[in-house]
């Protein structure tokens, strides 16, 4: 249908395109957007997210997208999409698509600084990324991880005492995290495991939630972590014993581990591993508690080991996606950038190999193998699509000159370019 005759019939226009892999991932949540323009700018931040800028906020955006940062802004803040349905859409599709495979669950909280107080939330707190008590904000997260692919399920902001607004309740760190856990084991997804640091590995109330839905979890404990124990029992370290640690990459190394016994045999035991027995170096020896059963010196090591798969994850969101790049004051808007970070990560994610297959039948499997690159990794999955937008991020930002000179050859081969990389054409961003 041409312009003209949507235009006759008081038809909605068509959103204008951007690269096919964006355009197919962001319609699925169309409808979700009260207006073409509205949409448009969900699609263009997806673009600019994931593009190879090292600043991600929307001043920097404009320069790329060739929109304005107060349209950006404006979405943010004022046009009434819901994150909410944002994130229940997203998570409904990761149910589909994982098909009732398992999976890790990994939580965690991250901080970031934030001067003042004009930022909601903010406060003197410990910032985990930090490693100290500084002003910040600071979220709780739930992450998956399928195949060593990492994909975040869950973002809640943790609102401090101090900060706390009319109608709020407070709640601790791990309330949050034991309120998302059990959100996501009603939704559907099958967990594996659950694995937290000794944050959430010395709350009671997470692990009576985690033991309420007969899930299996590895969490970190404090060295000086006290058990209930009789009069005349005592605490004893069993000898130690060598196993392989395992890498994703495929790296070996040897470890040691050893069950620590509080009194007497419980269902919950405890453990310490090392790298070295006999220095105990603070940076390699961990002390954990888990509802695992069986024999689990040699597979606790590569169990707990997964957690590192989260300092993984966030490092994608900080360092490449902008997770803390916004330059928004109102929890309401940062909540929203967070959700439009958690739809970029899912979408890098699902151009993995591991989670493509699942996408598609053994026919379509056979032709993926024989025709496409297999991806790995999510940093080798960020690269590719880096690589698929780069034309036309390209266009955009020369898009100035453009009215000034006889551009007619360029804008041939930029569109000759598109078109070989992605079949996408050109087109002028307006807001």
């Amino acid at each position: 249908m041409d312009v003209a005759e949507q235009v006759s019939k008081h038809l909605p226009r068509t959103p204008e395109p951007t690269i096919p892999l964006v355009d197919q991932y962001c319609s699925y949540y169309q409808d979700l957007f009260p207006d073409v323009r509205s949409y448009e700018y969900f699609k263009l931040l997806h673009l600019g997210i994931i593009s190879n800028l090292k600043r991600k906020s929307l001043p920097e955006l404009e320069k790329v997208l060739g929109v304005s940062s107060q349209s950006l802004h404006h979405f943010l803040t004022s046009s009434p999409w819901l994150l909410s349905e944002l994130d229940q859409r997203r998570l409904n599709k990761l149910v589909e698509i994982l098909q009732g495979k398992k999976i890790i669950l990994i939580v965690d909280e991250t901080g970031d600084r934030k001067k003042g107080n004009k930022t909601d939330y903010t406060a003197r707190q410990y910032l985990g990324n930090v490693g100290k008590i500084d002003q910040g904000i600071v979220s709780v997260n739930v992450y998956g991880v399928y195949q060593n692919i990492t994909f975040p399920l869950m973002t809640k902001i943790y609102k401090p005492k101090s900060r706390l607004k009319v109608g709020d309740k407070y709640k601790t760190k791990t309330e949050i995290a034991g309120e998302m856990v059990r959100e996501l084991k009603e939704l559907g997804l099958e967990i594996e495991i659950v694995l937290a640091d000794s944050l959430y590995g010395e709350s009671s109330s997470f692990l009576e939630v985690l033991e309420e839905l007969k899930l299996e979890y590895v969490v970190s404990i404090r060295k000086n972590h006290g058990v209930w124990m009789g009069a005349n029992e005592r605490v004893r370290a069993n000898k130690w014993c060598k196993f392989t640690r395992t890498f994703r990459d495929g790296k070996r190394e040897t470890r040691y581990i050893r069950e620590i016994i509080y009194g007497k045999k419980r269902r919950i035991t405890y453990w310490e591993m090392t790298t070295d027995t006999e220095n105990l170096p603070k940076n390699s020896t961990s002390f954990v508690r888990t509802n695992c059963q069986g024999n689990l010196k040699k597979r606790l090591g590569d169990l707990y080991g997964q957690r590192t798969w989260v300092e993984y994850g966030f490092r994608q969101c900080k360092q490449e996606l902008g997770w803390k790049d916004y330059r928004l004051t109102k929890i309401e808007s940062i909540e929203k950038w967070w959700g439009l970070i958690n739809s970029v990560y899912t979408m890098v994610s699902l151009q993995t190999k591991p989670l493509r297959e699942l996408l598609f039948s053994e026919e379509e499997k056979k032709e993926e193998i024989e025709e496409k690159e297999q991806i790995n990794s999510w940093k080798t999955s960020l690269k590719k699509i880096m690589m698929m937008i780069e034309p036309l991020i390209l266009f955009w930002l020369i898009t100035p000159w453009l009215k000034m000179v006889n551009s007619s050859g360029l804008l041939e081969g930029l569109n000759n370019l598109l078109s070989i990389t992605h079949g996408s054409k050109l087109y002028f961003p307006t807001g």
